[in-house]
């Protein structure tokens, strides 16, 4: 057994990017400034986004993405449930109705046709998620989204560096990206609202910082004009220079992040063929390039005898780290409980409740070594064979 306890995810810091944030911290300015400026520039030039807003969570976003689009009161919005309940929570405290939508067992994407069948006269956004590091079907979600004549806003926090058909996730429609520590590239808490659509990225960039007529940080006068007026009412989720400054450095780093997850993760495939138990998720069949965010397994319940929380648990017992990306949220305390919101009971989605009772995520981290691989299987196999 392992001496040392491997945890699912762990961030790779380097001395470039402490030596970042410490020139931050000298240099007297520390919150919204260049290093924000530069940062977005960069983002634009990895995903090909047109406009990129940084902020303080990938939350943060679609919060400014809902008040932008005027969602509210006795609105709809199409979105699935294995997904972490930020979203569905900002619905919800936006006055509106979640409307949970199944999955694809074997890929955990949404599925277009779902889309499709819940879309109501309420509707008013389709929040999709590329999912583990794999995009969902982008042509089939617009062009439904297009017929219904509503927003589609992409939930691209595990998809920095995943494309769909030739097209990078972020260069096209309107995005949000993660920066948590367990993403591709961290700035400790942080996201990216990307757009392609010029108005509602300077809306976005107004609310952010209290809904003032300039940014936080004015390009000319290295500062904030003191005259600025407010336009709208707004909000305070801009990002610190110290996180961007991180972010830089962390961004200038992804190809080597992405080469080292790409290695890692077919090392687990090879390895896990010989785990029945286990099943990892299926990639989709349209063109694709995956981010291999997160190296999800479903465990055969019936086969290993024994429930996914408990394997994990003996897991843990043995020192390596897992991860649940996610139960689902309409099995959440507040949705089971709370009539309409959503969906009701068990049963109505029944690929999304398979995967949520049996999913949990392996680690995956650009600083594992080849032999923490080889520790998380041969600790899978003893608990399975206990």
């Amino acid at each position: 057994m392992r001496s040392e306890f491997l945890p699912f995810c762990k961030p790779s810091i380097s001395d470039r990017e402490i030596e970042a944030v410490t020139a931050v911290l000298r240099s007297g300015w520390i919150t919204t400034g260049a290093e924000n400026a530069g940062f977005e520039q960069d983002f634009s030039v990895r995903t090909g986004a047109p406009h990129a807003v940084a902020l303080a969570s990938a939350t943060a976003g679609m919060h400014l993405a809902l008040a932008a689009l005027g969602i509210g009161p006795g609105d709809e919005v199409i979105t699935p449930s294995l997904t972490w309940v930020s979203t569905a929570n900002l619905i919800v405290l936006a006055g509106a109705k979640p409307v949970f939508v199944d999955v694809d067992r074997e890929t955990l994407l949404v599925r277009p046709e779902a889309v499709a069948a819940a879309i109501t006269g309420q509707t008013a956004a389709i929040v999709p998620v590329h999912y583990a590091g794999a995009p969902v079907d982008l042509d089939a979600l617009r062009n439904i989204a297009r017929q219904a004549g509503v927003p589609l806003i992409e939930d691209a926090a595990h998809a920095l560096g995943t494309s769909c058909r030739g097209r990078r996730i972020g260069e096209t429609g309107t995005t949000i990206f993660s920066f948590h520590p367990i993403k591709n590239i961290t700035t400790g808490e942080g996201g990216m609202f990307c757009s392609d659509d010029e108005e509602l990225a300077l809306k976005i960039r107004r609310l952010r910082f209290h809904g003032l007529g300039v940014d936080a940080f004015d390009r000319q006068t290295q500062g904030r004009a003191p005259q600025a007026e407010v336009l709208e009412p707004g909000f305070k989720y801009n990002l610190t220079d110290l996180a961007a400054a991180l972010g830089r450095v962390q961004l200038s780093r992804f190809d080597e992040f992405q080469q080292r997850r790409e290695e890692i993760y077919w090392d687990y495939r090879e390895k896990l063929a010989g785990i029945e138990e286990l099943l990892p998720l299926r990639d989709p069949e349209y063109d694709h390039e995956n981010a291999r965010h997160l190296m999800i397994v479903r465990l055969d319940i019936d086969r290993a005898g024994l429930t996914r929380d408990d394997f994990m648990a003996r897991l843990k017992e043995r020192n390596i780290g897992t991860g649940l990306h996610f139960r689902a949220t309409h099995l959440q305390k507040y949705y089971r409980e709370r009539p309409g919101a959503g969906h009701d009971g068990r049963n109505g989605l029944p690929d999304t409740e398979w995967n949520s009772d049996r999913i949990l995520s392996l680690p995956l981290f650009p600083d594992m070594r080849d032999e923490d691989v080889d520790d998380v299987i041969e600790a899978a196999k003893e608990v399975l064979s206990s």
